[in-house]
């Protein structure tokens, strides 16, 4: 009945669902391969996966969630997400929604029966993360959730129903956990204050998995300034609802600019916002061979800085190792000394190479965000590179 629903509000629902575009004809390309059985599959979503050659076991696994009208093809091609798992080495699996499922192949994020733990979507999307790591030998530590859009929803909707799987989520242009339950809410919740307090967000999240005691995903928000399709609005909400989580206050702890008109606004290492000036709806890409580039533009795929570059460094991936450390990504003025280079500076000179950032007079390493005490010139530290734009403290060691 609910597949028929959807036929019958085709009309209504390409107004209200998330990024309207052309859907890819083209078969997936050849190094994007179909698991045809992964377990349960309650949503009924079609599986595919991308695995850099030789990947070795205990590496970390992203799922990446494709908007309305897109394919997982669509996202392998554009998102950057493959390069960056070759450079990091990581398993990303592509879940597909289908025209039987909803008409214009939109994750059903406002939907009860697929987005909530252990129904439909949801759980289709957790039976691929437990296939992909029962291949790969995957470290279920470090397994991660980002998506555009309908996507996006659906990224934050996971979030709050598998805190217990996933480590950090990257929610492109999307909306707060349950904001909707129907398609009237969802017109409502893309377009218009809910007026919510943070408190009222944090419940909305936490309900979905009552009596979890934590630790809660990490969340990175992207949202562009003149986006009207998913108002920029939501990009507030969410950041209400995931600070409120995780219990930390809606005031920054540091900001930063970034390229491509981005403000990166950093609250307790916990969860940032991205907010990118006069970006419409889509996933921001920054095609290039620079190392904070990658993607491609594309229907919905919007020129000016790669997100999932940034979003892979909050997530650790560039690290190796961990994931729950910050990882502030570099500012747009950066060193040009090489990953291993000690430095030893005032904390006003570091700044001004581009090896740390300030934040209510006090400094911060770019990177690790380690706190390295009040910003002035008569304050020194040691800052070695260990990878690149990625500063620790090595005091003792230069």
């Amino acid at each position: 009945m609910r597949k028929l629903a959807f036929a019958g509000l085709a009309a209504i629902t390409a107004a209200v669902l998330t990024t309207v575009g052309v859907a890819a004809a083209d078969p997936p390309p050849s190094s994007l391969v179909q698991t045809t059985s992964f377990g349960a599959n309650p949503g009924a979503l079609a599986m595919y996966s991308y695995t850099p050659t030789g990947l070795e076991t205990g590496r970390p696994v992203v799922v990446a969630l494709h908007g309305c009208t897109q394919s997982a093809a669509d996202y392998y091609a554009h998102s950057g997400w493959p390069e960056l798992a070759d450079r990091w080495r990581f398993e990303v699996v592509f879940p597909q929604q289908s025209t039987a499922n909803n008409s214009l192949k939109c994750f059903n994020w406002f939907s009860t029966a697929d987005d909530t733990r252990g129904n439909g979507e949801a759980a289709s999307v957790k039976s691929m993360v437990d296939k992909a790591v029962a291949d790969h030998g995957s470290d279920r530590a470090r397994v991660f959730v980002t998506g555009l859009s309908a996507g996006g929803g659906m990224t934050a909707d996971l979030l709050a129903a598998y805190p217990d799987v996933f480590a950090a989520g990257g929610i492109d242009a999307g909306l707060p956990a349950q904001c909707a339950t129907s398609v009237t809410e969802a017109t409502n919740c893309q377009q218009n204050d809910q007026h919510l307090t943070p408190a009222q967000w944090a419940s909305k999240a936490k309900a979905q998995y009552p009596g979890y005691g934590g630790p809660w995903p990490r969340v990175a928000i992207w949202q562009g300034t003149g986006d009207y399709t998913v108002y920029p609005v939501n990009g507030t909400e969410l950041r209400d609802q995931w600070t409120a989580v995780h219990g930390v206050s809606q005031t920054p702890t540091s900001t930063q600019s970034l390229p491509g008109g981005t403000t990166l606004t950093n609250y307790a290492d916990k969860v940032q916002l991205y907010s990118i000036a006069g970006m419409g709806h889509g996933t921001a890409v920054d095609p290039g061979t620079g190392p904070t580039q990658c993607g491609s533009t594309g229907a919905y795929f919007l020129a000016g800085i790669c997100s999932s570059y940034y979003t892979g460094v909050f997530f650790g991936l560039d690290r190796g190792t961990g994931t729950t450390t910050t990882a502030t990504p570099p500012p747009t003025t950066s060193t040009t000394a090489s990953p291993g280079t000690c430095v030893s500076a005032s904390n006003y000179a570091h700044t001004q190479a581009g090896r740390a950032h300030q934040s209510g007079g006090q400094t911060y390493a770019n990177g690790s965000n380690q706190a390295m005490g009040l910003w002035n010139t008569f304050t020194v530290h040691a800052l070695r590179e260990t990878s690149p734009g990625y500063w620790v403290l090595a005091d003792g060691q230069c």
